[in-house]
């Protein structure tokens, strides 16, 4: 099974700038306990989609954020 990628650059850089934000907070103690573990995960998952440009959540949800060019070669 070929993985191609589904997210698009503003997708990408908003996880990029959420998993930022969630560190962040539990980093400053904002945010403490189970849930601040839960959100350093999260961050985590939202950065490693963003570097793969992938997100497999999207694929039974046929979601795609990633701009098609030959849609684009159309107009």
């Amino acid at each position: 099974m070929k993985i191609t990628s589904n997210m698009g650059t503003a997708d990408r850089l908003i996880r990029t700038f959420l998993a930022i934000l969630m560190i962040t907070f539990y980093f400053t103690q904002a945010i403490s306990g189970i849930l601040g573990i839960v959100l350093i995960a999260l961050s985590l998952i939202f950065v490693l989609t963003s570097f793969i440009s992938f997100c497999p959540l999207y694929l039974p949800f046929h979601i795609n954020t990633k701009k098609n060019k030959k849609a684009k070669d159309l107009k």
